[in-house]
């Protein structure tokens, strides 16, 4: 299982980084990539599209991390299976030699 988790965080990060430079090549007011490439008329090249692109790989990429932190959480959530505790046998102890009822406490020799 360790292998497969560190499969799933390697492949989160790599779609995190990814969307962090989506992200950041985009500008807010849709100028970002297309207003470089296309200067003040963004119909020129058909860089107009460069926006559609960056939505749709930024929407991509934010469900592929949770699909993958999903499946992280899911495939290796699991409590590990432990070997069996071995149980040390419980001590029993013998009951107490109950003296014979009687009504005097017993007595004990005189030492002289």
């Amino acid at each position: 299982m360790d292998s497969i988790f560190i499969l799933l965080m390697v492949l989160i990060m790599i779609a995190s980084v990814l969307l962090v430079i989506i992200v950041m090549a985009q500008n807010p007011k849709g100028g970002g990539l297309s207003s470089t490439f296309g200067g003040a008329s963004s119909a020129q090249f058909g860089v107009q599209r460069t926006n559609d692109f960056m939505e749709k790989a930024t929407w991509t990429l934010g469900g592929t991390i949770i699909v993958l932190i999903l499946l992280s959480v899911v495939l290796t959530g699991k409590p590990a299976q432990t070997a069996p505790v071995q149980q040390q046998p419980v001590k029993q102890e013998a009951p107490a030699k109950s003296a014979p009822a009687s009504s005097t406490p017993a007595q004990t020799p005189a030492t002289k």
